[in-house]
């Protein structure tokens, strides 16, 4: 997909195209890398606006504009964007898709669903919540614009080393961190961080969602205080994007504490920090509760 819509995107963009590449990007983590990539040139454009869902975002008119108008749309792919899925072929035939759970060089967990009693194995999406995997992300969007606007190439490059290296100190200031409550088993609201937990070697003993199409019942409530009890869990994190009276429930009547996490920077200004800040605020959410 990405190797066909970049040739024809070529054309296209050469015949038209002066000033730099117009990108779009879906997610706030994304933003932040492409922004990371053009600073100094140009700024790419955030399609879910803060605190919205791509799990269950609708496409407004305005984001339909935007994404005709894109001349390069970074996103992550059918897993974790399912609203756009079809709307790329109608609405963003002339832009060139970089589609990044598609890269060869990125570290991709699978995970299991279950579907009317039939389990399947799929794609985890979230995968950059791995600060290496966020780094070839940087490589790539900096390939990319370097071959359809040349003449900021340098820049792109020049930016992308900068970049990479901020992700590499990154990557051991968070090590260093969650070291000391790698042991410390929590719950989820739903299992969104695999990449993070397999990077720095963290005890997740559950989530108390696996679809986040249904509310969960009375059963998945009892399980998951169960699952408390048994291995002596001190949190639970739910997150900004919905409801938090599912983690109160499952936390009534206990000592374990309620704790925020955020796998796409809800509150964040975006900019070319934001990713970083993403990830600390994460850390600093599964200390603070941990480690209390």
């Amino acid at each position: 997909m990405l190797h066909l819509a970049l040739a024809f995107g070529l054309i296209i963009f050469s015949l038209t195209a002066t000033a730099a590449p117009r990108v779009v990007t879906t997610i706030l983590p994304l933003h932040s890398l492409a922004a990371g990539v053009m600073e100094g040139v140009a700024q790419p454009e955030l399609l879910l606006p803060p605190g919205a869902s791509p799990h269950h975002y609708a496409l407004l008119p305005s984001d339909a504009r935007q994404l005709s108008e894109a001349d390069v749309i970074i996103w992550i792919g059918g897993e974790l964007e399912h609203f756009l899925q079809k709307s790329l072929q109608s609405l963003a035939n002339k832009a060139v898709l970089l589609e990044v759970s598609t890269l060869p060089q990125l570290d991709i967990l699978q995970t299991s669903e279950n579907h009317h009693g039939h389990g399947s194995e799929t794609l985890d999406p979230h995968l950059w919540l791995d600060p290496t995997n966020a780094s070839h992300i940087v490589k790539a969007i900096s390939q990319l614009l370097s071959e359809l606007d040349p003449s900021n190439a340098q820049i792109y490059r020049d930016n992308a080393d900068q970049r990479m290296a901020q992700l590499q100190a990154l990557d051991q200031e968070l090590r260093s961190m969650l070291l000391p409550i790698r042991t410390q088993p929590f719950l989820v609201f739903h299992d969104a961080y695999r990449y993070l937990e397999r990077r720095y070697g963290l005890t997740n003993a559950g989530a108390l969602t696996f679809n986040l199409d249904r509310p969960p019942g009375g059963r998945t409530i009892s399980r998951a205080r169960a699952k408390v009890a048994e291995h002596g869990i001190r949190c639970i994190f739910r997150e900004p994007q919905f409801e938090p009276r599912l983690a109160e429930a499952v936390a009534r009547g206990s000592e374990v504490r309620i704790g925020v996490l955020d796998p796409i920077g809800a509150d964040l200004p975006p900019g070319p920090e934001a990713y970083a800040e993403l990830l600390r605020a994460i850390a600093n959410s599964l200390v603070s509760c941990l480690s209390a």
